[in-house]
């Protein structure tokens, strides 16, 4: 297993990991936070062409096939027919607490807020403002975070009971604590007193505090996982 990490560093390089793409990127002038993960580097194309135009806040996720751009090659075409070179550059900056959605493009002179969800596959050719869900070609904004919140809430035992349903029928018989583990608020409502792997959900994005505060404020649906594995028909 060692001689197969090694190889892949001796290969892939800087994109071995998301650690070590961020450590790049920092080191050619990129700024980028905290708690920043890019999960496929491999996948992914940030421009370094000008590091100094790319600004990456804290808590944010960047996954597979996100393509970051701080320049345009377009004005080819333009010297072609007029003879003139016409540069084209722009900054990006992503705030804070921040989702990029996969196979996602963001061009030059992009701005975007904090408390952000961008949908795959969209195209951010302008600026996306704070606390909102955005998407599309090209990508604009399709709700608030607080409506957002509100619907997800309101999905969840649906969406929970549809997983339980799919892995009955998967494996002829009843899912376990990790196959629901993003969805034991359903059923939980102390931190301290729920399994390790719903204990490391929790402690995800850096607030564990926050969310073990809210967890004990908020009211549960079910007394218990078995409630709701007998309420799934």
């Amino acid at each position: 297993m060692k001689c197969l990490s090694l190889l892949k560093k001796l290969i892939y390089k800087e994109k071995y990991d998301s650690c070590s793409y961020i450590r790049y990127l920092r080191q050619i002038s990129c700024l980028i936070g905290e708690d920043v993960t890019i999960y496929q580097p491999r996948n992914t194309f940030i421009d370094t062409t000008r590091p100094w135009l790319i600004r990456i806040g804290d808590h944010v996720k960047i996954t597979r096939g996100v393509t970051i751009l701080t320049h345009g090659y377009d004005w080819s075409v333009l010297k072609g027919v007029y003879g003139e070179v016409l540069g084209s550059s722009g900054g990006v900056s992503i705030g804070d607490n921040v989702f990029i959605g996969m196979q996602l493009t963001i061009l030059k002179g992009v701005h975007i807020g904090n408390n952000v969800i961008i949908g795959a596959n969209s195209l951010v050719n302008k600026d996306v403002p704070d606390n909102c869900v955005a998407a599309g070609n090209p990508c604009k904004v399709i709700m608030t975070l607080d409506e957002y919140y509100e619907k997800r809430k309101a999905a969840q035992v649906n969406e929970a009971a549809e997983l339980v349903r799919l892995y009955r029928e998967r494996y002829a018989k009843e899912p376990d604590e990790k196959a629901l583990h993003e969805f034991f608020w359903l059923f939980s409502d102390n931190p301290e007193e729920i399994p390790n792997c719903w204990k490391s959900v929790n402690a995800l994005c850096g607030n564990i505090e926050a969310t073990c505060v809210t967890m004990r404020k908020h009211r549960k649906p079910y007394n218990s996982l078995d409630e709701f594995l007998k309420e799934v028909k």
